[in-house]
């Protein structure tokens, strides 16, 4: 019994920031949402910006029990070191994952273009002329008039000059 007396702080801690994490997640899905129905963006994309904000918001609660447990610094700092070696080497071999997925938020958020819009692809050596079909996490689907399906990665549909047409 005096075991448990002894870590109440930390368990009280704990609780409040699952709650907190749990709040904050309903905040981002009704932010997202609201958004979304206000450019004109279907569901299915949002879904997907929630994803990450959710993996986003579940590390920095990680970090915070972490730190209100008092994990031994040294051993942890060994230990994500290692980890991240891992993962640096890994993506280092594949970059692409992750420029494609902040191209995939900033096409969501900023992008003056929508699903379902008709776009030209100006591009001096493979110029295109395709509808927005959908925009998903890693590229962006696009359909010509011919009925051929592109799937464009995010980050180069991005970095591409785009003329809409109407």
């Amino acid at each position: 019994m005096q075991n448990i007396q002894e870590y109440i702080p930390q368990l009280i801690a704990t609780a409040i920031i699952f709650l907190v994490v749990a709040f904050a997640r309903l905040a981002i899905n009704k932010i997202v949402n609201k958004y979304a129905c206000h450019s004109s963006t279907i569901s299915n994309h949002s879904n997907h910006i929630i994803r990450i904000c959710a993996i986003f918001t579940n590390i920095g609660a990680a970090i915070m029990l972490i730190a209100i447990w008092g994990v031994d610094t040294a051993n942890l700092f060994v230990t994500l070191s290692s980890l991240f070696a891992v993962i640096g080497v890994a993506l280092f071999a594949q970059w692409s994952i992750i420029s494609n997925v902040t191209a995939g938020l900033i096409i969501f958020f900023s992008s003056p273009f929508k699903i379902g819009d008709s776009i030209r692809i100006l591009d001096k050596d493979y110029p295109l002329d395709a509808q927005i079909e959908d925009i998903q996490t890693f590229y962006t689907r696009l359909r010509t008039a011919e009925g051929e399906l592109y799937l464009m990665p995010n980050n180069l549909f991005l970095q591409k000059t785009i003329t809409i047409l109407k």
